[in-house]
């Protein structure tokens, strides 16, 4: 199969895309990312790559804390919002007419409407280049009742959550597997062709009468 040789550069999509909160409630303000992950379970820590320009690195690096918001179909428009305008120049949780409320354990503001906040504290700032990445500890977490079950469950996929990929935002599609399903599948074929057929396990019993 051809393939064209491009430059070295950013093409890792679809990727995730939040609403990252900062600041505190007096001077607060809203940035979107797409550069945003897990990068470790216990502790739990995660990261966000901001430009040194922008409003919210200057928070970010007085506060040393911010919160990850996952966005929703019902978010993308002040998703987007965030993205493009800037917190010098409007109050986005009053433009978008989106609920701060304070985190439960650092002094940045949640956003209420989205279904996971992700409260988190910076540990370590690396500069890169054109980014500087703020890797944090993950200190709360804060979920919406709604998305739960009777049983207890959590169901994040009815919040329609959304991604980012080459310019565009995308709601989650059909699911093509579950985790850990391709070795079950594997494992399932290998006992089934282990089995010999129902008419050879019945004759291997069967004893042979001389013809007379």
């Amino acid at each position: 199969m051809p393939k064209q040789i491009w430059k070295p550069g950013t093409v890792l999509y679809p990727v995730p895309v939040v609403m990252v909160s900062c600041g505190d409630m007096e001077h607060k303000n809203i940035f979107t990312a797409a550069w945003t992950g897990t990068i470790n379970t216990n502790p739990p820590m995660t990261y966000v790559s901001i430009r040194p320009e922008r409003h919210s690195h200057a928070l970010i690096q007085q506060s040393g804390e911010f919160v990850i918001n996952l966005v929703t179909k019902d978010l993308a428009y002040a998703c987007d919002y965030c993205g493009v305008k800037s917190g010098r120049d409007v109050d986005k949780f009053a433009q978008l007419h989106l609920t701060a409320k304070q985190g439960e354990k650092v002094a940045a503001p949640i956003i209420l409407e989205s279904p996971i906040n992700i409260e988190c504290k910076v540990v370590q700032v690396q500069h890169l280049g054109s980014h500087d990445l703020f890797l944090a500890e993950v200190v709360s977490v804060s979920v919406s009742d709604e998305y739960f079950d009777k049983s207890g469950k959590f169901h994040f996929n009815r919040s329609h959550p959304i991604c980012y990929s080459h310019g565009g935002y995308f709601t989650l599609g059909e699911q093509v597997g579950s985790f850990g399903y391709s070795v079950r599948k594997q494992q399932n074929t290998t006992s089934i062709q282990k089995k010999p057929p129902r008419k050879m396990r019945k004759n291997r019993h069967h004893k042979k009468t001389p013809k007379t």
